[in-house]
């Protein structure tokens, strides 16, 4: 009997990428391939990539060329990159680092096993051309749905998992394969963007926003939910804008109830929700909804009207108070992030004086701070008036060191507070999990003093008894397997 190939999954960039990566990692299972961990056990390693900012893409780069390097030492044969750097250069990028043997866009991915198989066996295969994603749509959301079928959407996968990649007595779910055993999931909830900030370049890789229906992400949390998954994160380019190409705007009001009620979900959190897009009755959803975290990770960009017109985005200092407001008026320990970009070519002093009175009276949990830099293909990158890379970085580290400063202010204004933990890891250096207000990856974490039962996948009532800059400390109170009313608010 032949030897199983091999193939290793490297993921780099956002949450939306790993939903793509265990996809793929689903099609490749399907069609007998072994997946392995580690990229020196894998006959192919396929790298993830990330197209977003020159930091990521430096990144992407250097783990192709860290996974070329095994070539010759061990089992790595070829290094494939995927992922939205490789979907939006190409054979540019396939030209620029021939370390890769292969370059594959997203049209790739409904072929991937093929794909691997040629490049494994020597053959080669032509690395795209780019092209505006944007234009694979129509451009009137309600007429988008129906030509869905006709365009590579990664984490819309097929309905239907093969025989033997879903529990027999589980619901069929989106072609999908989970790399690691964490009790906290992404699920994507549509994919695009139809905004046109100025300083962003997805929408040309990624398309137009269209939404996946209720009923495919419903499935796909059960199917999770019976992996072990106790929470889910809910993931696109733009959560707030969910259902507009079904006919209802206010679709996730209705939906997020539903995953709420899955059997063996504990929390449901919501990402990406643009401020200018935030109704009513989905701020009352998010803050009153058992079992949905009322978390607000809201982009804001910058505070500064004239800034913020020149990004092509809407609100100012006053009115994204007044929302931040509103969510604590309904759910006074809400968790609120942003990311912000300073130095945007045209910010003045006045703009950046707007922005720290802004962060000073906001109440962040969370901020991630970018200093500006043009992106090819992006309106900004065209504008004249660019402020000097010595301001920017002047001006990064000035709002950086603020940042700092307010998150561990919010903090310490949380201890003495109750907070329901989901344990992600228990080793040597201790117990650790996040609470509602925190995001994976991104927000911060609490450390739990020890206790018993404190095991991977468990909800804990903890009370914050101290801080280590953004991350709390605190004393287990209760722990439970299962969800108690009186959580997350």
């Amino acid at each position: 009997m032949p030897e199983r190939r091999t193939v290793a999954l490297v993921t780099l960039g956002c949450a939306r990428n790993e939903v793509d990566s265990e996809e793929l990692a689903g099609r490749l299972e399907a069609d007998g391939w072994q997946l392995v961990e580690d990229a020196a056990d894998a006959d192919v390693a396929v790298v993830n990539t990330c197209g977003f900012v020159d930091a990521a893409k430096k990144d992407s780069v250097d783990a192709l060329l860290e996974a070329n390097d095994l070539k010759g030492h061990g089992r790595t044969q070829a290094v494939v990159a995927v992922g939205c750097m490789a979907e939006r250069y190409g054979k540019d990028l396939a030209e620029a680092l021939p370390e890769a043997d292969g370059v594959l866009g997203f049209d790739d991915y409904t072929d991937i096993s093929d794909r691997l198989q040629t490049i494994l066996s020597g053959g080669i295969h032509a690395s795209h051309t780019p092209r505006d994603r944007r234009k694979l749509l129509p451009i009137s959301p309600a007429q988008r749905q129906e030509s869905a079928a006709a365009v590579a959407l990664p984490g819309h996968g097929p309905q239907d998992l093969p025989e033997g990649l879903a529990p027999a007595s589980g619901p069929r779910a989106p072609l999908r394969r989970r790399l690691d055993g964490s009790p906290v999931a992404s699920v994507k909830l549509a994919s695009g963007c139809d905004r046109r900030c100025t300083f962003c370049a997805i929408p040309s890789f990624r398309g137009s926003f269209i939404s996946r229906r209720p009923a495919d992400v419903l499935n796909e949390t059960r199917w999770l939910a019976e992996q072990g998954v106790k929470e889910i994160m809910l993931v696109s380019e733009n959560n707030t804008s969910y259902g507009k190409d079904l006919g209802d705007i206010r679709l996730l009001e209705s939906l997020l109830p539903e995953l709420a009620e899955v059997d063996g979900i504990e929390r449901v959190r919501v990402s990406y929700l643009q401020p200018a897009e935030m109704r009513p009755g989905l701020i009352d959803v998010l803050t009153s909804t058992p079992k949905v975290a009322p978390y607000f990770d809201l982009s804001f960009q910058h505070s500064a009207p004239d800034v913020l017109r020149a990004m092509r985005r809407f609100g100012d200092t006053d009115r994204f108070l007044e929302l931040l407001d509103t969510i604590r008026g309904k759910a006074p320990e809400a968790g609120v992030r942003s990311n912000f970009i300073v130095g945007f070519p045209g910010e003045s002093e006045a703009d950046l004086a707007e922005l720290e009175r802004f962060l000073n009276h906001a109440r962040l949990d969370a901020i991630g701070v970018f200093g500006y830099s043009d992106e090819e293909g992006t309106e900004a990158a065209t504008y004249d008036n660019k402020l000097d890379e010595d301001v920017v970085a002047e001006r990064l580290a000035r709002i950086s060191r603020l940042a700092e400063e307010l998150v561990s202010q919010r903090a310490e204004e949380r201890v003495g507070q109750s907070v329901r933990v989901l344990v992600e890891s228990v080793d040597e250096e201790g117990v650790y999990g996040r609470g509602a207000h925190q995001a994976p990856e991104t927000d911060g974490q609490v450390l739990l003093t020890p206790g018993e039962g404190l095991a991977v996948g468990r909800m804990v009532e903890a009370k914050v008894v101290g801080t280590e800059g953004v991350d709390l400390v605190a004393e287990p109170l209760t722990v439970s397997a299962g969800w108690s009313e009186e959580a997350d608010r």
